[in-house]
């Protein structure tokens, strides 16, 4: 438990009553406030992302859906909020809502065929090799109209939001063309006009080859550089760029290439690496300043320090090596070498076939070692940052805007990675 337990080093926060204003929300009695703490400044590392500041027997204060107020209710006068909207939620936790900050959300359709496939023993790398993989959700994409991608997926992220995330990532990269990587972009904009939560979104047109320049990489990647990526400035279609540095797809040079293309626009550089081969990518990407590195499962020293002696979040996702049967990146490791780490679903129809956050806690805790706290404060916090929404999602400070989880009663906060089939929400707040 934090420094901020039961109230103790926190100050209390008053705001003055306004006329004709709507009432405050007011929770009482909640079991344990979690991740209560000032505005995070950087992403938590080493030993200060084992420490999770909570208030038992806490209070919290909404208005206009952000967070003005909380304590321990030792101090709570109610008499003072007595015209407000009082709620009791003995027994519960309340959290702040998770930041999943790499997803492919936008899909036209589920591979299951893919995973009985898989049952029957083939790699990842066989299954793309006759035609499935990113390019059987291309085709799929292509075949699609976009106002019903558009449906598919706003249900899907409708359904991610009733799931516990509050802030979320979706890449393209189903497209593998101009029209229908702009298709996927197009349906990400007007689904963030849809939900009531941050989307970021990330152009990953670099996330396979398309069958027509299969022998001729070169050009697809000037394409890219040439004509996709002028036209998704222009329209202001993403936040990110991304690419998939592995054996067989990209290479490390290409990291540069598109680092260098993005320079003088708004785009901000992000790469898939090491999630089956160390090829140089996560150096790279660290030199040409990558907000984040993705996968990393395959881990070498060099790799190591190129996070120590940089500023890249490392993103882990650990639900892709639990459905690929993969093997895990060593959260471990990174942790005590002083690297920051966010943990992310990978949602996709795929690899990682799951959008469920406590269920990736439960694998960052059960098969990553990492602690409760470690990997709720690499799910929030940290995801945060990897996203650019640390002033406002991530912690449960004053101002904060994003969704806040209450759970069901549970006898502590362990339990929820504990408990790793069980639904644990019995309400979200806006």
């Amino acid at each position: 438990m934090g420094s901020f337990a039961h109230g103790k080093g926190f100050p209390r926060i008053i705001n003055s009553t306004f006329e004709n204003r709507m009432p405050k929300h007011v929770f009482i009695n909640i079991k344990e406030l979690i991740q209560v703490r000032p505005l995070p400044e950087r992403p938590l590392i080493k030993s200060d992302l084992g420490v999770l500041p909570t208030i038992e027997n806490a209070f919290l204060i909404i208005e206009n859906n952000r967070v003005i107020g909380f304590g321990s209710m030792v101090d709570f006068n109610h008499e003072e909020f007595k015209n407000e909207l009082i709620e009791d939620l003995s027994g519960k936790f309340v959290l702040p809502s998770f930041c999943d900050s790499h997803t492919h959300a936008v899909f036209a359709a589920p591979r299951e065929t893919e995973f009985v496939d898989k049952i029957k023993g083939l790699s990842y790398q066989q299954i793309a090799s006759r035609g499935g993989g990113i390019l059987n959700s291309a085709n799929h994409v292509s075949n699609i109209p976009e106002e019903e991608l558009f449906n598919r997926s706003l249900a899907r992220v409708k359904s991610i939001i009733q799931g516990g995330t509050g802030a979320l990532e979706i890449k393209s990269g189903y497209g593998l063309s101009l029209a229908n990587e702009l298709k996927i972009l197009r349906v990400i904009k007007e689904i963030k006009k849809q939900v009531d939560i941050p989307i970021k979104t990330t152009f990953l047109a670099a996330h396979a080859i398309p069958k027509e320049f299969i022998g001729r990489k070169v050009e697809f990647i000037n394409e890219i550089v040439s004509k996709w990526i002028p036209v998704v400035v222009k329209e202001g279609l993403a936040d990110y760029i991304d690419l998939f540095c592995e054996t067989g797809y990209f290479d490390p040079e290409d990291i540069e290439i598109f680092s260098k293309a993005i320079q003088h626009t708004p785009l901000k550089l992000k790469v898939h690496v090491n999630q089956f081969n160390a090829i140089g990518g996560i150096d790279t990407a660290v030199r040409n300043k990558a907000v984040s590195v993705d996968h990393l499962e395959v881990m070498n020293e060099a790799d190591y320090l190129a996070l120590q002696n940089g500023n890249t979040m490392a993103t882990l996702l650990p639900a892709c090596s639990f459905y690929l049967n993969l093997p895990y990146a060593p959260a471990r490791t990174l942790v005590d070498k002083g690297v920051p780490i966010a943990l992310a679903s990978d949602f996709n129809p795929g690899s990682s076939p799951t959008h469920n956050l406590f269920f990736v806690w439960s694998l960052g805790c059960i098969q990553m070692k990492l602690t409760p706290e470690e990997a709720l404060n690499a799910l929030t916090i940290n995801a945060a940052f990897a996203m650019g929404l640390e002033r406002t999602h991530g912690a449960i400070f004053q101002g904060y805007a994003g969704k806040l989880l209450v759970t069901k009663e549970a006898p502590t906060m362990a339990y929820f990675p504990y408990a790793f089939a069980e639904n644990h929400i019995d309400k979200i707040l806006n």
